[in-house]
């Protein structure tokens, strides 16, 4: 009996033991999250993020992520097809409405909770003035800011100085000195009937005063503001400054215009100067143009990363989004991120500004003045997606340079525009 005891009293002691060792085991297991990321630069951004993620793991054992980086093609249905699945990211980054498109799907995790912490911590004033609001829908906040894409004037200082012309700081200078500078296969600017051609046209539109939006959010594509600005880029295909070959040129052909010294004058995002090699050094940036009446503004959007839904670790990934938000400044330095920093603390430092003029420009000169393509809309609403992902904007843009009848491309336009926000 009493060995039968012993034996009862060792089984006990050995059982308890072992569990003593294996639960310790157990709690340590890491949270694994997985977060996609969108291709912001070159190669070395993505080597640059993946060292990012390594570090932050090595920090903090207990949460593990995995990187992946997903190529800009066929983006929405990348996404699309892994929310339908199951098996979203906890987070990613991803494209300027992404967030908003896919909260309506109910696929987006609000980040409420953690913009509150954020500004109790005062970490949130270290964000662009009305970056954080932007990103705010239907009384939520869907995502926190992390790059700002502006678009900004760039010209060929030596097709300016060839032709003895100041810089223009107005809409008609600019019509001016374009024509000025046409001739012998070179012409002012390239008017790509892609994406660049659309950007170029709301852009237009807000430089005006103009918008695509009333306040409410009503189509306004008929404004007189918008109408006068496209007048003037119908003007300059009118006077031959715009390349005959731009309704079927794309983006690329329109930089490499520029580069080559073909063109005098882009609309583009920050970075262009860095990307120029040897015509670096012959690339200027433009004061911000006046319309007639002296508005001054350009297009922008607010890039952003967002949580999922189907996250089954939300407190996890408060945690990794906190410490990326801070500790992003090498995507910007050794990855050369061609957007200028959310964080006001990270785009002030000199080794991000001073990257190139371009990122100066953008951050002091042509941010303060920045609009969305839904504003005068407060924050983003999904049917901007269709907005720039249709094809009306860019049809217009080629219709300008072909030089057709403007009247009769705008009605078109509006008659699209309308359908778009039906839908």
């Amino acid at each position: 009996m009493k060995r039968r005891h012993f034996h009862r009293a060792f089984s006990a002691a050995a059982t308890t033991l072992l569990l003593s060792f294996a639960a310790p085991v157990l709690a340590q297991s890491p949270v694994k999250l997985q977060f996609w990321d969108m291709i912001w630069g070159p190669t070395e951004y993505i080597d640059t993020a993946k060292s990012l993620v390594a570090q932050f793991n090595k920090a903090n054992p207990a949460i593990q992520v995995e990187y992946r980086s997903v190529p800009w093609t066929n983006w929405y249905q990348t996404y699309l097809t892994a929310i339908n699945a199951g098996s979203a990211p906890d987070l990613s980054t991803g494209a300027g409405y992404q967030a908003v498109q896919f909260y309506d799907l109910d696929a987006i995790r609000p980040l409420d909770d953690l913009i509150a912490e954020m500004g109790k911590e005062g970490d949130i004033k270290d964000f662009r003035e009305g970056t954080v609001e932007r990103l705010k829908y239907k009384g939520h906040y869907i995502a926190l800011p992390w790059g700002l894409d502006v678009r900004i004037w760039y010209y060929r200082k030596d097709l300016l100085e060839q032709a003895k012309l100041p810089l223009p700081k107005t809409w008609p200078e600019l019509r001016a000195a374009a024509k000025a500078v046409t001739g012998g296969g070179r012409f002012g600017l390239v008017l790509p009937g892609d994406t660049m051609g659309m950007h170029m046209v709301i852009g237009a539109a807000l430089n005006h005063g103009g918008a695509l939006f009333t306040s409410d959010g009503k189509p306004d594509l008929m404004n007189a503001k918008n109408l006068e600005a496209w007048q003037t880029l119908a003007g300059m295909a009118s006077d031959g400054s715009v390349s005959p070959a731009s309704a079927g040129a794309s983006m690329d052909e329109a930089r490499r215009s520029f580069m080559q010294g073909k063109s005098a004058f882009i609309y583009h995002g920050p970075g262009l100067d860095l990307q120029a090699g040897e015509a670096g050094t012959k690339i200027g940036i433009l004061p911000p143009l006046a319309s007639p009446r002296g508005e001054k503004a350009t297009l922008a959007w607010v890039n952003n990363i967002m949580v999922y839904k189907q996250t089954k670790n939300p407190d996890a990934v408060k945690t990794f989004v906190k410490w990326w938000s801070k500790n992003q400044k090498p995507l910007f330095t050794q990855g050369q991120a061609r957007q200028v920093p959310a964080r006001i603390s990270i785009a002030e430092d000199p080794t991000v500004k001073n990257r190139a003029s371009s990122f100066a420009e953008a951050t002091n000169t042509y941010w303060p003045i920045a609009r969305g393509t839904g504003s005068p809309v407060p924050g983003i609403f999904p049917s901007l997606n269709e907005v720039e992902g249709d094809g009306f904007l860019q049809v217009l843009a080629q219709r300008i340079g072909q030089k057709r009848p403007l009247p009769a491309a705008i009605d078109e336009a509006d008659k699209q525009f309308r359908e778009v926000l039906a839908k």
